[in-house]
């Protein structure tokens, strides 16, 4: 599956030096897929040196140019878009229908970015005195190390590459080694473009090494992780060393806040849907449900008639709406988590267990869980996965003291019919993002981040790319 790709060093693809490799699992069936180079200290020590030749070459590239090669990119993403999605289904077990989704989103980053990158500009300030003139510019902040996850294998990378390339910046991207097709992919298609060689490297392998070995390195001036919260606390320390400019989104834990004007079964079906897309390994899904005590019964009701009814299988098939979890470790944590909330009271009113007949593959099914009390694991940490937990509220400052009441700050969600409580729970939410009456937050002309422990800096949007300049002052007296 992977022949045609590798280790991606100035230019050029390769196996690793000391030809390590790494296999690939389909989770539908656990079967293997492929072999991937694992890159070692000297792999990663060209990269840094094709970035390091690369710098001032991309940097001295005008923002028309890049945007030129940019949308290069965009039309060389579309031709193998097909192919791609289909790759992303085997290695990830997503939906046929939802990689492509993926894909086109992915695609959309070097829509946006290729306009981002003649739109870079500072301002000018009057002095003082009349001899003085005040300027503020931005310059590219130097090479990049970009770290992604498997949930999102091509919109991950796409919103991390497509600002550093827009900004000015080369990139080394290390993809998770669970599904690195998608950079293949992305990579390929820059390398058509026209891209010149170093300015975009792919380093595949064991995260904590390769990470730990591209960060000491003098040569990186940013950093850019998308991961949980304790890899990305164990980044930041490694980066305070030398003082890298560094942007994160971690992990999530999104309340949603149904209030009693909302229509219940309207909410529980949009819930229950946008909580299982992907098998509810997204950072900003909906994962702690907190439904007014008067609408309670249509709302569990709705989301469990949903839950019930959607299709299970191994991705790529015809129809399929539901795919298995991307890993073992993941299941294994929400069996952990579903059981915990039945011996605290919880009730399961959906799924709960292991498909019939899935004794292979990675499945869990869709879950629902009833009055799930405030102390079970899963109303304290992220599932990552396919269950719904639903608890009751009768007051409007209980509600979002408990929805606060975490360390993370990606994404809200709430339903009202009332402008008023719409805007004040929107508002009270100690969340990065907020949907009022919808779900999907994601776009590429908006900025994606979050709060407190769900990290730092913005993608997407005309923000993302402030996180890979830095502002110059410039103060100039006229002779």
């Amino acid at each position: 599956m992977y022949a045609q790709f590798g280790l991606l060093i100035d230019g050029a693809w390769r196996p690793a030096k000391a030809g390590g490799t790494i296999a690939v699992v389909d989770p539908a069936d656990e079967t293997i897929v492929g072999t991937i180079p694992a890159a070692g200290p000297e792999d990663l020590d060209e990269a840094l040196a094709a970035l390091e030749r690369a710098a001032p070459r991309w940097r001295a590239v005008s923002g028309w140019e890049r945007s030129r090669l940019m949308r290069g990119i965009v039309e060389a993403l579309r031709t193998v878009a097909p192919e791609a999605a289909l790759a992303m289904s085997v290695e990830t077990g997503k939906p046929l229908a939802e990689a492509a989704g993926e894909f086109q989103a992915a695609i959309d980053q070097f829509d946006w970015y290729a306009d981002e990158a003649r739109r870079i500009f500072g301002h000018t300030l009057d002095g003082r005195d009349p001899a003085s003139r005040l300027q503020v510019r931005y310059d590219p902040v130097g090479p990049v190390a970009a770290f992604t996850a498997w949930n999102f294998p091509a919109l991950l990378p796409a919103r991390k590459i497509a600002a550093a390339l827009a900004a000015g910046c080369p990139v080394v991207i290390k993809p998770s080694e669970e599904a690195p097709s998608s950079t293949f992919f992305i990579a390929r298609a820059a390398m058509e473009a026209g891209l010149p060689a170093g300015v975009l490297n792919v380093v595949t392998g064991h995260a904590a090494p390769i990470s730990a070995h591209l960060i000491a390195s003098p040569v990186i001036r940013k950093v850019s992780l998308t991961g949980s919260v304790p890899v990305g606390k164990l980044i930041l320390r490694q980066c305070a060393d030398s003082v890298k400019k560094v942007s994160m989104e971690l992990g999530g834990h999104a309340p949603v806040l149904v209030f009693p004007d909302a229509d219940p079964i309207a909410a529980g079906t949009i819930c229950a849907r946008t909580k299982f897309r992907n098998a509810g390994q997204v950072c900003i899904s909906p994962s702690r449900f907190y439904v007014h005590e008067a609408v309670y019964e249509p709302f569990v009701r709705a989301m469990a008639e949903t839950a019930r009814a959607i299709r299970i299988g191994r991705g790529r098939d015809e129809g399929v709406e539901f795919g298995p979890m991307a890993n073992a470790r993941g299941r294994d944590r929400i069996v952990e988590l579903v059981a915990d909330a039945v011996e605290r009271g919880a009730e399961v009113l959906a799924g709960g267990s292991i498909p019939d007949g899935r004794n292979a593959g990675f499945f869990f099914s869709p879950t629902v869980l009833g009055r799930v009390p405030d102390d079970a694991r899963i109303m304290r940490e992220e599932p990552f996965g396919p269950v719904a937990p639903v608890a009751t509220f009768t007051d409007f400052d209980e509600v979002v003291r408990r929805a606060n009441d975490v360390p993370f700050g990606l994404a809200g969600y709430v339903f009202s019919r009332s402008l008023e409580t719409a805007n004040r729970a929107a508002e009270a939410l100690e969340a990065g993002m907020v949907g009022v009456n919808d779900m999907l937050l994601a776009a590429a002309e908006i900025p994606f981040g979050g709060i407190k422990e769900s990290g730092m800096g913005r993608e997407g949007g005309r923000l993302g790319i402030l996180d890979y300049l830095e502002p110059k002052y410039v103060k100039l007296k006229l002779a």
